[in-house]
């Protein structure tokens, strides 16, 4: 169980949650129990607190998830982020001594995206954004 996560929901103020595994790029969704506000404090859309929770990708905008947390997971022999389930429901073995608390978690791409990383200009490019005085005058005149 990874205990007090953040969970900012779109256009909602942020909840306290309580996870059973680190969310993956596989799932749909998020499932979790002990929701809150950030207060501690029952949200008055919910009925019954003890109850388990799925909250769909789709309104999630971002977790915070307590490096802390993240070990003591681990620590309870809890599957590593990014770490492989097999079909069995085992995972990878992890030493938990061996994870360092300040590890940040793997970011995961959507499919086919790619990261884009801008380069420098070279002294060319540079050369060829001339300012168009004629243009700067007209914004200036407006």
């Amino acid at each position: 169980m990874i205990r007090n996560v953040v969970i900012h929901i779109s256009n909602e103020q942020p909840l306290l949650a309580d996870l059973f595994s680190v969310p993956t790029p596989a799932d749909v969704g998020m499932v979790c129990t002990n929701v809150r506000m950030m207060d501690g404090k029952k949200p008055i859309f919910i009925d019954r607190p003890d109850s388990t929770f799925f909250f769909p990708n789709l309104h999630i905008r971002f977790l915070e998830i307590p490096a802390v947390e993240v070990a003591r997971h681990l620590a309870q022999g809890g599957a590593a982020p990014g770490s492989p389930t097999f079909a069995s429901g085992t995972t990878a073995a992890v030493d938990p001594a061996s994870v360092d608390p300040h590890q940040r978690l793997p970011i995961a791409l959507g499919a086919g995206a790619e990261l884009e990383v801008e380069e420098e200009p070279t002294p060319d490019q540079e050369a060829d954004l001339d300012i168009d005085e004629d243009f700067l005058q007209r914004v200036r005149d407006i």
